[in-house]
């Protein structure tokens, strides 16, 4: 199986992360790209075809997208990789419009768990969805408009003996001066629609510094929501290629989850129903019945695909002093005692398979004992569902940060190995 070109590939990466500012953002990008490539959209209220074809569905912040071959049956298998299309931010408020010492703010709240650090001096914009009184979303985007001033070092002589901020009072970002205005009557008029129109909003800060290549060789990548666009868009790929294999016989699924960061727990999120709902009807378009779905789910594969650490140079007593993953040293395979990530010994002989067949190696990643592990939409869809999973994903460094980094190696090399998960010899 040829690799994934490296440069086109993360070329096209950059390009789907400006695209992508906000979860809203995000699947809608995936859902117009695969539409654009003869992947047809369906409602979720509506009934939906049976035979073969290429789908997709939004809910909210996430998206489904499937390929059903011919050759499929009642009781053929889903190959599914699982990402997020959610990051750490800030989120505006209710009643967002504030003011002092003369300087308009919008008033947010901390979206998950960000590098509160990184966030500060950098032009921001905000991202996300209006709904108006009659139901219709609204994406919307601002472009710079805002920017969480740091105090100067003259009026905190210790700020370089430890920083801290407070969450409500120190990241208020600033977007104006003057007479007093409306944040949301400036994001309506940028949606078209009267801002009285508007009654509920969805709107996130994002980073508004383009994607960049760098270093020697051009070998790192600095992007914001590398967590976990990184993996949505290898999951997009593989997908994409995978719509050219019309006699596998297994269904080709990428289900790109909201909420992630909070937790996954909402309709749109990893614990929801969206994933059952739509396996549920895919299934029941083929005919198939209590004990054929369970047959289904039993020769399964889940490949739940979020970012990872990599050991960090300045830091390296923080990590597992056996298992040393590095930058550029190919895709995590991710394991922990405790079920945190999925990933058992099957799981693992199927990452060795998937990687071997990709022409790419992998890392084994394991937390240090000491420091609390994360989790990822593994656990919770392998529950779910009951299909084997296991916990993979590109190795970072600066996770949750504004703007992280990776190998463009590894990006490229997840990206191969998604395509031969879902075309396995």
């Amino acid at each position: 199986m040829p690799l994934v070109d490296r440069d086109a590939h993360v070329e096209d990466l950059a390009s789907f992360i400006r695209a992508s500012p906000s979860s809203y953002h995000a699947a809608s990008t995936v859902a117009d790209r695969l539409v654009a490539a003869g992947f047809e959209r369906l409602d979720e209220a509506d009934a939906w075809p049976a035979g073969p074809g290429r789908r997709v569905v939004v809910r909210d912040g996430a998206v489904i997208a499937w390929v059903q071959p011919e050759a499929v049956t009642a009781t053929s298998p889903f190959r599914i990789i699982g990402a997020h299309t959610d990051s750490p931010s800030f989120k505006l408020k209710p009643g967002p419009s504030t003011s002092s010492e003369g300087v308009l703010q919008a008033g947010v709240e901390v979206y998950g768990g960000p590098l509160l650090n990184s966030w500060l001096d950098r032009e921001l914009e905000l991202a996300g969805r209006l709904v108006t009184v009659d139901g219709a979303v609204h994406l919307v985007r601002s472009g710079p408009l805002l920017r969480i001033p740091q105090l100067a070092i003259h009026l905190d002589r210790d700020v370089n003996k430890g920083l801290t901020l407070d969450r409500q009072r120190h990241v208020q970002p600033i977007w104006g001066s003057g007479a007093a205005r409306d944040v949301l009557a400036h994001l309506a008029d940028l949606a078209g629609v009267p801002v009285d129109s508007i009654a509920g909003h969805d709107v996130l800060v994002a980073d508004t510094a383009a994607p960049a290549r760098f270093g020697l060789d051009d070998v790192f990548f600095a992007a914001g929501r590398q967590d976990n666009l990184t993996s949505v868009h290898a999951g997009l790929v593989a997908l994409l290629a995978a719509a050219d294999d019309a006699a596998a016989g297994h269904v080709s699924v990428l289900a790109a989850f909201d909420h992630e960061e909070l937790g996954s727990e909402s309709r749109s999120g990893a614990s929801g129903p969206f994933l059952v709902d739509v396996l549920a009807r895919i299934g029941a378009g083929l005919g198939a019945d209590e004990v054929d779905r369970s047959r289904a789910f039993a020769a399964s594969w889940l490949v739940s695909s979020d970012a990872g650490h990599a050991v960090h140079p300045n830091y390296p007593e923080r990590h597992d002093p056996a298992n040393r993953p590095q930058l550029g040293g190919g895709p995590l395979l991710k394991l922990n005692a405790n079920q945190k990530y999925a990933s058992d010994a099957h799981g693992s002989a199927l990452w060795a398979r998937t990687c071997e067949q990709a022409g790419v190696g992998f890392q084994p990643f394991v937390s240090n004992n000491a420091i609390p592990c994360g989790s990822t939409i593994g656990p919770l869809s392998a529950t779910r569902l009951g299909i084997r999973t296991v916990d993979v994903g590109p190795p970072l460094l600066s996770m949750h940060s504004a703007r992280e980094l990776a190998h463009v190696d590894d990006l490229a090399a997840l990206a191969s190995a998604a395509t031969a998960f879902f075309a396995p010899a």
